[in-house]
């Protein structure tokens, strides 16, 4: 916190700035850059602005499907007939669960083989089923615990337990953006998700202008699916005089304190106003033709997909659309009801971006990942009386997430699970190696992508990651 500074009195930083030829303020830089406390580079260029990955990319930019409470590997992507044979039967060795759980519980969507290859896709996701030979789906991820918080955090953020940059923010600092006029990172999310769950999308200890930019997308005026992004008193060209004055004032209190927080917060107030234009054009949807927005669908995941789509051809990095905000795929109980309900949400907007991404030439180079937290138990969960809830808790031990495009060799299975489904057994793959893999598709070496704070250098992977060179075509 900073002290107050009176009329003839100087901070410590402007006695450094101030003294012996403002060496000693030389060496507080050096010791504030070491802590992270400057913005990488920040003398040279902006954080957002465009930059060269490690090597040639097979990927530009990254749309992920998140689907927040733990969708079932079991009954959408891991196809189990064991199941059936075990049903209503305890199995011996179960592990250890977050709830009590009983008998094996067979799926109640029907399996089949999709597409030239034969990946089996259960008909939850019988739209998406027609691309399954452009999709690499990894059934053998594992987490680190079966608790919805630290897991949200270790998936998006690459750390269970402590607030880290978030994944979106990794790619933004390492790619930059292309379009200077809106967020290189914006997570969309209808109805929006609890405060503490925003640090999904934080840039932790990166540029604060890296962090993502929160869409409510269930609206559809700007103005509600942005906040603040009109001024509801003055003018365009006023407020350009008024940030002109601003930033004046700004560069000469940052050039005295050598404050990194100010950075973010001249890059927010320039994009905020940039935005206005070019964010207007790019959230309108009456743009696209008819027949372009009947194959997304009219619900609200359908529009946001649309809106993911146009952002990403205008240069924006990285989209995150969450899925199951108000209505999570936590089903403990009814899971036939509940996740029938929710992948129809979402099953006809995943279908039509893909063959709309084909169609425009963007399919290739835009990575593509579907998946949550965790997955859910092969057995059902029981009631406090003992009876069967015909739903599943959690399961961190083994579940499925699916990629497509940027350079993803489509129409596989990689990784096993076990006969029923409970846990990776077959090429485990953790999340820090699903992280790797995404970075090394926008060309980056996981190991050398690292940013220094409080004296080490941190990576999104921390210190492990391998790239999983098999779903690589």
């Amino acid at each position: 916190m900073h002290r107050p500074v009176f009329p003839g009195s100087l901070r410590r930083r402007d006695v450094l700035a101030r003294s012996a030829l403002g060496l000693g303020a030389l060496g507080l830089a050096g010791v504030l850059r070491d802590q992270g406390e400057l913005l990488a580079g920040d003398d040279a260029q902006s954080p957002l602005a465009p930059r060269q990955p490690h090597f040639d990319s097979r990927a530009k930019r990254v749309i992920h499907f998140f689907l927040n409470g733990g969708p079932s590997h079991v009954d959408t992507f891991d196809h189990k007939p064991a199941l059936k044979e075990y049903e209503g039967r305890t199995v011996e060795g179960t592990l250890r669960t977050e709830r009590k759980t009983g008998a094996a519980f067979p799926s109640p969507f029907e399996f089949r083989p999709r597409g030239e290859s034969g990946l089996m896709i259960s008909d939850l996701f019988s739209r998406t089923a027609e691309h399954a030979d452009d999709i690499a789906v990894i059934r053998s991820m594992y987490a680190q615990v079966p608790n919805h918080e630290p897991s949200l955090m270790l998936m998006n953020c690459g750390d269970s337990v402590q607030p880290r940059p978030s994944v979106g923010a990794w790619v933004l600092y390492g790619l930059g953006t292309e379009n200077q006029n809106l967020p290189g990172f914006v997570a969309m999310c209808p109805g929006g998700m609890p405060i503490k769950d925003s640090e999904n999308w934080q840039s932790g200890f990166l540029p604060g202008a890296l962090q993502g930019t929160y869409v409510d997308s269930q609206h559809k005026e700007l103005s509600r699916l942005i906040e603040n992004i009109e001024h509801p008193q003055i003018s365009t060209a006023a407020q350009r005089r008024q940030l002109d004055l601003l930033a004046k004032l700004n560069a000469e209190h940052r050039a005295a304190r050598l404050d990194s927080r100010l950075d973010a917060r001249i890059q927010s107030f320039e994009l905020a106003f940039r935005m206005q234009r070019d964010a207007s054009e790019a959230f309108d949807l009456t743009e696209e033709p008819e027949h372009v927005q009947q194959a997304y669908g009219d619900g609200v995941h359908g529009r946001q997909t649309l809106i993911a789509r146009r952002l990403l051809e205008r240069g924006v990095r990285y989209v995150q659309l969450w899925h199951g905000a108000g209505q999570p795929w936590d089903n403990h109980d009814n899971i036939e009801k509940n996740h029938r309900t929710l992948a129809g949400q979402i099953d006809q907007p995943i279908a039509a971006l893909i063959a709309d991404l084909k169609q425009r030439g963007m399919f290739d180079d835009t990575l593509i990942i579907w998946g949550g937290e965790f997955g859910r138990t092969p057995t059902v969960e029981l009631g406090g009386d003992g009876k069967s809830q015909l739903g599943r808790d959690h399961n961190h031990y083994g579940f499925s997430v699916w990629l497509a495009g940027g350079g993803i060799k489509g129409g596989q299975a990689y990784g096993a699970t076990d006969e029923l489904g409970f846990q990776a057994v077959e090429n485990p793959v953790s999340v820090h190696d699903l992280h790797a893999t995404v970075l090394h598709q926008l060309g980056f070496d996981h190991e050398r992508l690292t940013y220094r704070y409080a004296g080490r250098d941190f990576r999104l992977t921390d210190v492990h990651g391998r790239v999983i060179r098999e779903i690589l075509a």
